[in-house]
């Protein structure tokens, strides 16, 4: 890999998952806490998929200790619901593959917000992070519009196969796009915010190279 001196050294190196199980092959009881919390993570994720409703909550519970507000917490929880509607429906269509749903959300993307997630990110100065995390209320609220006007029409027009659904995406992403500009014109303002909900060192940094670009 390149180290900072800008040489490409040969290092170890591991994954996650690679890193998780390093952990718990160590012997050593200092070990022990790092797997006692694995054994804790496991035991909840089974539980999660016997149980949505825990998944639901402990997804609202992680969100309130980060500091979100309570009516952002609940605009992000319906976010997700009419997201994971979206990808059944696509499924049940002929999309199949992890790739295609990204290029399918790109496309409903594109026509609501005139960005790709890629491109929103370098906006908000976000990386690795999760875009929707970093959303603002009316964000949301159109990243919605758009995902929902698309599962609906899909019902009503029945596109098959990947093609058919990339094309739909952009047209029916288009009903949000299209509300968003009329509320721009009426307010004056931009719903694509450079805001996010990053730490405060963080945030001041990503805020100002968001704004350069």
């Amino acid at each position: 890999m390149q180290a900072a001196d800008g040489k490409k050294r040969k290092i170890q190196a591991a994954d996650t998952k690679g890193l998780l199980r390093i952990i718990q092959s160590i012997p050593s009881p200092k070990a022990e806490p790092f797997k006692l919390w694995l054994a804790q993570v496991g035991s909840d994720r089974l539980e999660e998929i016997e149980n949505q409703e825990l998944a639901t909550q402990r997804t609202r519970e992680l969100y309130k200790l980060k500091g979100y507000p309570d009516d952002w917490i609940e605009k992000r929880m319906r976010s997700i619901a009419i997201g994971e509607e979206l990808t059944e429906e696509w499924k049940n269509r002929g999309v199949k593959e992890q790739i295609e749903y990204a290029i399918l959300t790109a496309e409903i993307s594109k026509a609501t917000f005139g960005l790709t997630p890629t491109e929103y990110k370098k906006v908000k100065g976000l990386k690795s992070q999760n875009l929707r995390d970093h959303m603002t209320d009316l964000e949301l609220i159109f990243s919605m519009l758009g995902e929902a006007s698309t599962t609906e029409i899909a019902k009503k027009k029945n596109p098959v196969g990947f093609v058919e659904n990339k094309k739909a995406a952009y047209q029916d992403g288009k009903i949000a796009g299209d509300a968003r500009k009329t509320l721009e014109i009426e307010t004056g303002g931009n719903v694509v915010s450079h805001e996010n909900y990053l730490p405060e060192a963080k945030k001041n940094k990503a805020l100002k190279k968001g704004r350069k670009k």
